[in-house]
């Protein structure tokens, strides 16, 4: 997030878009009603019409995968209309007209009839962005998840870009994260072409520098994405893999696949809080304390590095993830010797850049933002305010592709995902709450009424969910969140396992699967 939390309900304009805020951000969408209630104007962008549409001035129900043409629309008729910040664009900006050269021909009625909505709609959203005094661009995962994930991303830095929302309070390019320390685990080089701080791997000097902090010698050779790793796993190119926390069996597409491939592995070893899917596969399962049981930070979704306490003595033999590391990287012949959790901490302040100013003590009470570069540095709320570290903050211009899997006769339906309110993810903490599990304990297809009615489906109904890939049963919901031809599905139940149907095609840059659009067909049983 180029912005914090804290700035939204000052926002007088807000674009939601691949976000269910109320249900995935619950506390990010109380400050966006809150910027409401005091007068912002909203605009939201989704397959489905999720609760903050109540709140919206504008509702664009795209269909799923056409992120990219409406956010090219929107700046087409802003530039049109000359609605742009000139003097920002000038100042601190380079390449707008090719940009603007892109997006000639993404009229609102061009862009209507791809998106399968009101060109007039397109046009008021489009004004309400660049004419509001301070706006900003809220995203998820909706997104990301596509063949054209990173090409989006473009496209809503261009419309930023474009308006003078950028380097400025109360704006921004603010892309949600999923989990409550996804920020600090990306920060601390989990990610296969950096280091912590995001320092590459290529880069011979960050090499060195972490070969003399951690005492061991490192590959300059940037490793795998999560596909890559399976795809390795298959070819036997990787014959060992170490999983932390994470529940790929559920929560990545084809399913089968992966499961063909964690099997096809010489070795597993899971390291998690419960006996997941995934654990129950591996060769080994080492039991990691839950964030209750162990000391350390979080670093949440506007980059702020908060201070989190044990509560609770550790289960059984479960020990904190850092203090699993450290006893196998021992046993490998390293000589780590970190005795907690701040001894990391002052590592980390040592070797990466952004976190040089922050210490236990100084987040003892109220967290820092990063970049915080030294110890009287006050941190950074709002990033780009003067200038951008590549200088000048670059336009690049994009092109709509539809999604890889489009329906036809034998697969007529789209079908998209996400979470609900409820639960988090493959459910491995949350449907284990009595209280949660109260509220919703099943999988419910979503679908509209008008597409029930003509596969003769009733409500409540359990049918047969068929891709390319697999097939699933669920019961029935009908409801009008969804557009005919859409159909919708939470991933937090195994019971239902939606990712048995969804498509493993990348984006061609960050290698991201495109979960959220793939073709389905639905059988009566």
């Amino acid at each position: 997030m180029t912005n914090a939390l804290g700035e939204i309900e000052n926002n007088k304009g807000l674009l939601v878009i691949g976000s269910n805020t109320t249900e995935t951000h619950p506390i990010t969408a109380l400050k966006i009603k809150k910027a409401v209630k005091k007068g912002a104007k909203l605009v939201v962008i989704d397959p489905r019409r999720i609760e903050l549409t109540k709140y919206a001035d504008v509702f664009l129900q795209i269909r799923p995968g056409t992120n990219l043409a409406i956010l090219n629309g929107l700046l087409h008729v802003i530039i049109r209309d000359g609605l742009v910040d000139k003097d920002f664009i000038e100042r601190r900006t380079e390449n707008f007209e090719a940009v603007k050269e892109a997006v000639k021909d993404y009229t609102p009625e061009k862009v209507a009839k791809i998106c399968g909505v009101n060109p007039q709609d397109i046009e008021k959203a489009a004004r309400i962005f660049a004419e509001a005094d301070g706006a900003g661009i809220y995203y998820c995962m909706g997104i990301t998840q596509h063949t054209t994930g990173v090409d989006t991303v473009f496209a809503i830095s261009n419309l930023a870009l474009a308006t003078g929302n950028v380097g400025r309070e109360n704006a921004g390019v603010n892309p949600l994260r999923g989990q409550n320390n996804v920020q600090g685990a990306c920060d601390m080089g989990a990610l296969p072409v950096v280091y912590p701080g995001y320092q590459a791997v290529a880069n011979p000097d960050v090499k060195a520098k972490f070969e003399q902090a951690w005492g061991v010698t490192l590959s300059d050779k940037p490793g795998l994405t999560i596909s890559g790793m399976l795809h390795g796993a298959m070819d036997k190119t990787v014959r060992a893999m170490y999983i932390m926390g994470e529940n790929p069996v559920l929560t990545d597409p084809d399913s089968n696949h992966v499961i063909e491939a964690l099997n096809n592995l010489d070795f597993l070893v899971v390291q998690d809080i419960f006996m997941t899917e995934t654990a129950q596969l591996a060769d080994v399962v080492l039991p990691a304390a839950t964030f209750a049981e162990k000391d350390g930070t979080f670093t949440n979704t506007e980059r702020r590095v908060q201070r989190v306490r044990q509560a609770i003595t550790p289960r059984g033999e479960s020990k904190p993830d850092w203090m699993i590391i450290t006893k196998i990287a021992n046993s490998l012949g390293a000589n780590w010797n970190y005795q907690k959790p701040e001894d990391i901490m002052a590592e980390i302040s040592k070797v990466t850049p952004s976190y040089g100013g922050i210490n236990y003590e100084r987040i003892d009470k109220v967290g820092l933002h990063w970049p915080c570069p030294t110890l009287d540095h006050p941190g950074t709320p709002t990033l780009h305010k003067d200038t951008f570290p590549i200088g000048k903050g670059k336009f690049i211009p994009v092109e709509h592709r539809d999604s890889q899997e489009l329906p036809d006769e034998e697969y007529p339906l789209i079908l998209t995902t996400g979470r609900n309110l409820y639960h988090y993810h493959s459910g491995s903490m949350t449907r284990r709450a009595k209280g949660l599990k109260a509220y919703k304990d099943q999988e419910l297809l979503e679908i509209n009424p008008i597409t029930a009615k003509e596969l003769g489906i009733e409500d409540g109904e359990t049918v047969k969910v068929i891709s390319r890939r697999g097939e699933i049963t669920t019961k029935v919901q009908l409801t009008e969140k969804v557009a005919p031809k859409v159909v919708f599905m939470t991933f937090h139940f195994a019971e239902s396992a939606v990712n048995f149907l969804t498509n493993p095609a990348l984006d061609p840059i960050s290698k991201t699967p495109e979960l959220k659009s793939c073709a389905v067909r639905i059988e009566k049983l």
